[in-house]
C-alpha cells in the first residue's frame, strides 16, 4: 500500500493551492481528481476574476490552474503526482483512502489527508422539473465553455447570485438569448458589476419572483413565473408564461461532505455555509487530526477565499508532518488575505455562520 506524505482530494481552486503550499514546505503530495485535467469549476469560468492580485485578479479562470499547475512542476521537486480520472471512493477512519481508475481499485494510506471536494448545485422543486432543458448552471457552463455546445435558443435563469448573473451573461456571448432573471428575493444576491453588465445587454431581472411549474411534450417550451409576497408565498393572479427552451437552475450550492461523513467527522448544519459543514480549527484542520478540509467543502464561498484556505491546509498539514519553516509568518499572511475576503457587506452572511461554528474542532 502507497502511504503519501498528504493526499489531497479535489484538483479544483482550493486542492491545487493547498498542493502548492505544502509542496512549498518540502512535504510530498498526491492530487487526486475524478476529472481528466485538473481545476475544477475553473476549466469553465472564462471571466476574469477581480479583487486583490493575490487571487490571481485580471486573469480569466481558466488560466489559473496552468498558472498553478507550473508553479508545482518548477518547485515540487518530483514531490508532486497528480492522479486524474481518479475517483475516491472511500475515506475510512483509519486514514485509509480507496481509490479507482478505470475499474482498478487501489489503497493508499496518507499521513494526512485534505479534503476539497467542492460543492453540488441544489435544485428547485416544481412541476415539470424533470422535462430535458431543466438544466443546473454549472452544467451549462460545462456545454459552453468546455464542449462548445449551446444549451438552447432561449433561456430562463433562476437565480440572481454570482453564478446566476455570470453565466446568463456568458450565454449571451455565445449567442443565446436570456429572456430574463428571476430571484425569490427581494434583492439581488451577485455583486453589483454583474447585475449592471446584464441589464445593460437588455436582460430584465425580476425579484420576489418564482416560477411555479414548467411545460412542454417532450422538452421544455416555456414556464410559468409568479409574484412571491412578503412571506416567499405566490401572490394569486401574477403569472405569466415564458416561452423558453431551457430552464437554468443558479439556487445554490451546497457543501461535498460525503467522504467527512465517512471518516467521522463532527458536522454541524449551517444555513449560511451551505448546509452541513465539518468542524474545523483555524488550521482548517477537522475533528480528526490527519483530515483537513479547504474550499467549498468547508463553506460555500468565492474561488478567492477557496484558494487561500487551501493555502492554510497545505501549510499546516505539511506543518503537522514537521515542514514548518517560516509558518507562523506565512498563516499570518493567509490568514489577513482571507479576513479582507470577508470584510464587507458581501462577507456577512459568511461571518456569521462561522461565528456560529461551534468554536472550531477540538481536534482528537
Amino acid at each position: 500500500m502507497k502511504k503519501p506524505e498528504i493526499a489531497i482530494v479535489g484538483g479544483g481552486p482550493a486542492g491545487l493551492s493547498a498542493a502548492l503550499s505544502a509542496v512549498r514546505q518540502g512535504a510530498q503530495v498526491m492530487l487526486i481528481d475524478r476529472d481528466p485535467v485538473l481545476g475544477g469549476q475553473l476549466v469553465k469560468q472564462t471571466h476574469m476574476f477581480f479583487g486583490s492580485k493575490k487571487q490571481y485578479a485580471a486573469i480569466r479562470g481558466i488560466d489559473i490552474p496552468q498558472k498553478l499547475l507550473a508553479a508545482l512542476q518548477e518547485e515540487g521537486n518530483g514531490k508532486f503526482d497528480p492522479r486524474v480520472n481518479t475517483t475516491v471512493l472511500g475515506c475510512y477512519d483509519d486514514g485509509v483512502l480507496l481509490l479507482e481508475k478505470e475499474d482498478r481499485a487501489e489503497l493508499i494510506q496518507p499521513r494526512k489527508i485534505i479534503i476539497a471536494t467542492g460543492a453540488a448545485e441544489k435544485m428547485l422543486p416544481f412541476p415539470g422539473n424533470d422535462l430535458p432543458g431543466v438544466y443546473g448552471a454549472g452544467a451549462v457552463q460545462t456545454l459552453m465553455n468546455v464542449y462548445g455546445i449551446k444549451p438552447g435558443t432561449r433561456v430562463l435563469m433562476i437565480g440572481a447570485g454570482n453564478i446566476g448573473l455570470i453565466v446568463s451573461y456568458q450565454l449571451l456571448q455565445a449567442g443565446v438569448e436570456v429572456t430574463a432573471i428571476i430571484e425569490g428575493a427581494p434583492k439581488i444576491g451577485g455583486y453589483l458589476v454583474h447585475a449592471t453588465k446584464v441589464r445593460r445587454a437588455g436582460i430584465p431581472i425580476l425579484t420576489s419572483h418564482t416560477i411555479k411549474k414548467a411545460y412542454g411534450c417532450d422538452s421544455v417550451e416555456g414556464a410559468v413565473l409568479c409574484n412571491l409576497d412578503e412571506k416567499w408565498c405566490a401572490v394569486p393572479g401574477t403569472e405569466q408564461s415564458l416561452a423558453v427552451d431551457v430552464i437554468c437552475l443558479a439556487v445554490g450550492l451546497t457543501p461535498q461532505t460525503e467522504l467527512l461523513w465517512q471518516a467521522g467527522c463532527e458536522q454541524q448544519y449551517l444555513p449560511e455555509l451551505g448546509g452541513y459543514v465539518p468542524l474545523r480549527s483555524e488550521k482548517m484542520q477537522t475533528s480528526l487530526s490527519h483530515l483537513f478540509v479547504a474550499g467549498d467543502a468547508a463553506c460555500i464561498e468565492e474561488a478567492g477565499s477557496a484558494m487561500v484556505e487551501g493555502k492554510i491546509a497545505g501549510l499546516f498539514a505539511a506543518a503537522d508532518l514537521g515542514y514548518a519553516e517560516n509558518v507562523e509568518a506565512l498563516n499570518e499572511t493567509f490568514s489577513r488575505e482571507l479576513e479582507e475576503l470577508r470584510s464587507g457587506p458581501a462577507g456577512a452572511k459568511i461571518r456569521q455562520g462561522l461565528s456560529r461554528l461551534k468554536g472550531g474542532a477540538q481536534v482528537c
